[in-house]
């Protein structure tokens, strides 16, 4: 393994140097490719643009390399495995995202994906192997692509970087990169194989691939990132047969850049830019691939599927008259859309309870739109109102009451097990804890602590109580006691008060746990091991204590929150033991339908962050009972410790967040939805259009 390392240390020093040999190189070439564009074009325009780049290239080659290699340095540095700074990728950007770019990043996203793809084509196989080598120089087993901090994507950014620090004009710049793009990933390739052989005579082999078995449910290219499922219906029927929407139209029309003031008097009042026959044409145009992308959606039934498309003339009418009501979230034509498509998600099955009713509306509601009448516009904020209430209207009272009753239950559980943290802390910072068993510092930093929680949230409510009734003061009063006995080496020494203080002790400890309703059988397995401790310091005198077992471990498991039976009861707490106590004999979610974005993916990602970040309003699905249960995050708690999921069916459940880690540890969760529908269907005709603009002006 040292040796691996040694070795891949030596391929990132040995492809810096080579940098340094190859840029200039590159350089020579890029210059040569911009005089023979210059002597081909035959526009005046044209020539006079490969002259100024020509020109500006000679002027700034030493600052290009200069720079150039100063950002792949430190580019190869950040993209190493483990670090934050991760080199951006050539990946589409959100809707959301480019609603807030200005033109010069909206420019620079297309050209940096334009070159990316480029060099990616050019250096496709030699990569492959470079990674699998790398991989093996790290130790791994299989090939991971990020693990290799010279891939191509690490090498362009740290271009884009050199050359948007450089005083030039864009148009330069981007004939730059336009003519470089090939010869740049010919140097690429020609390094990639160098080092390559460089880690063959090292002794380095390349890792494997992983296979990861797919159901036959799921197509190929349902591994793709979000909005990729189904691509074939989406490449075939998308943009690919009219390149009329870019990003760059996109973006303008979000940002209102596409008005034409000599078609004023055609616009309706009220509305921007509705007057302008581009606009309405862009606008119509995104309507129906958001549409489309809509009914490619396999998370929804296909009666809803087919039932939304229905909405098609009614929406297309909405755009002509607000070509940008699609990005606006308090749009009634847009929160109508989202009000039905998020409750969609609810249901798997079309026998599932709920979905008759729910089927019958939606279809009410587009009857209501195909209507004819210049009204159009005024009905959708009425059709939203009675569908939101008739949802309301449709769970059962004793449903809302029980929900009612699982929140303040959780919201009481998380104050309780926060203070509980903080007092178990009070208690290890006595001078007399350390020396105590290992058994008894676990049971005060657990139950006990729970206990004295429990105590002391309550005592705010209680009034005219002494300071001898106050349990909080008596539950901790007895440490001092407790302590001391435990400790047989100092107990053993003074019998007269063991025997003191020893009724005192049990009494209070069972009306602490009583309090709480700390299980029964777990209550008598430690006072069965206290008692055995006071017994040996009755009958023997020790002159030391003995050795702590397992010093390290104090009430760990308990640090995530406890429940008390009857608050388990209230909120359908799901035990989180359950993976590990018992064998995994159900299926995990293999032959379920495919997620909108890869499950290895976002199994992935959501590894890499706390599970507090899956925001209420997320739709998964839960293995329990044998069967997947479609529910929703309809609350977490402020400090995101507890969650709380609910189905369509009216069932409920909650949970901590170390049983969440565990269920998506094991394949028993799966995220159907973190993102609105219409969100990531508006994502996926963003990320069509950033593919037309590649497309637009090819290199």
């Amino acid at each position: 393994m040292a040796a691996h390392l040694q070795a891949f240390d030596a391929c990132l020093k040995e492809a810096l140097a080579q940098t340094r040999e190859w840029v200039p190189r590159w350089l020579d070439k890029l210059q040569v490719a911009l005089k023979e564009k210059e002597l081909s074009a035959r526009q005046l325009g044209d020539k006079q643009v490969f002259v100024d780049a020509r020109t500006a290239l000679e002027s700034h080659r030493d600052l290009i390399a200069t720079r150039f290699l100063a950002a792949l340095g430190d580019s190869v540095g950040n993209a190493l495995p483990g670090t934050d700074a991760q080199p951006r990728r050539a990946k589409s950007v959100s809707f959301d995202e480019l609603e807030l770019m200005g033109d010069d990043q909206v420019q620079e996203t297309v050209e940096l994906a334009r070159v990316q793809q480029i060099v990616n084509m050019t250096v496709d196989h030699e990569i492959v192997e470079l990674t699998a080598r790398l991989c093996t120089a790290q130790g791994m087993h299989s090939v991971n692509a990020e693990a290799n901090p010279l891939r191509a994507d690490v090498v362009v950014s740290a271009l884009m970087k050199a050359l948007k620090g450089l005083n030039v004009a864009p148009v330069v710049r981007s004939r730059w990169l336009q003519t470089g793009a090939i010869s740049l990933g010919q140097e690429l390739q020609g390094l990639y194989t160098r080092l390559s052989a460089l880690l063959d005579r090292m002794g380095v082999q390349s890792a494997g691939f992983a296979v990861i078995q797919l159901p036959d449910a799921r197509t190929a290219t349902a591994d793709a990132p979000m909005g990729r499922r189904a691509a074939g219906v989406k490449e075939e029927a998308g943009l690919a047969t009219d390149a009329l929407l870019t990003l760059d139209h996109l973006h303008q029309l979000l940002v209102g850049n596409l008005e034409q003031p000599d078609e004023e008097p055609l616009r309706v009042p009220g509305t921007v830019g509705a007057g302008n026959a581009m606009v309405r044409t862009l606008a119509s145009e995104v309507v129906s691939l958001m549409l489309k992308q809509i009914s490619a959606d396999e998370r929804l039934l296909r009666p809803v599927r087919e039932m939304l498309q229905g909405m098609k003339p009614a929406l297309l009418q909405v755009a002509r008259t607000d070509p940008r009501f699609f990005a606006d979230r308090q749009n009634p034509a847009r929160r109508l859309l989202d009000a039905i498509t998020e409750h969609s998600l609810a249901y798997t099955n079309e026998q599932d309870r709920g979905y008759a009713a729910f089927s019958r509306q939606v279809r009410g509601i587009i009857d209501t739109l195909q209507k004819p009448g210049p009204d159009l516009a005024d009905r959708f904020p009425g059709l939203l109102q009675h569908f939101n209430r008739s949802q309301t209207e449709a769970m059962a009272p004793e449903q809302v009451k029980a929900r009612g009753l699982a929140v303040k239950t959780l919201v009481r559980v998380e104050q309780r097990n926060l203070l509980a943290e903080r007092v178990a802390a009070e208690f290890r910072s006595r001078n007399d804890f350390d020396r105590s068993p290992g058994v008894v510092r676990r049971f005060l930093t657990g139950p006990w602590a729970q206990v004295v929680a429990q105590a002391r949230l309550e005592v705010s409510n209680a009034t005219g109580l002494s300071t001898s009734e106050v349990p909080a003061m008596r539950y901790t009063d007895i440490l001092p006691d407790l302590l001391w006995s435990s400790q047989l080496a100092v107990a053993s020494l003074n019998r007269p008060r063991l025997v003191k203080v020893i009724p005192t002790v049990l009494r209070t400890l069972r009306e602490g746990l009583d309090s709480i309703d700390y299980p029964r059988e777990q209550a008598e397995a430690f006072f069965q091991a206290l008692m055995g401790l006071h017994e040996a310091a009755y009958k023997t005198q020790r002159t030391e204590s003995p050795q702590d077992e397992q010093p390290s471990q104090q009430f760990e498991d308990d640090l995530e929150p406890w429940m008390q039976p009857a608050e388990a009861r209230d909120t359908c707490f799901m035990d989180d033991s359950l993976p590990d106590s018992q064998p995994d004999t159900h299926p995990s979610f293999v032959d379920t339908q495919p997620l909108q974005r890869d499950w290895v993916d976002l199994k992935a990602e959501m590894a890499a962050q706390p599970p507090s970040q899956l925001s209420v309003g997320t739709w998964v699905d839960v293995w329990q009972d044998g069967q997947a249960l479609r529910c929703q995050i309809t609350w977490a708690s402020p400090h995101g410790t507890l969650f709380l999921f609910s189905g369509a069916n009216g069932r409920s459940l909650s949970m901590t967040r170390r049983g969440l880690d565990r269920l998506i540890e094991h394949d028993k969760l799966r995220v159907v939805a973190d993102h609105g529908v219409v969100d990531e269907a508006l994502d996926e005709v963003t990320r069509q259009a950033w593919l037309n603009s590649i497309k637009a002006e090819g290199l």
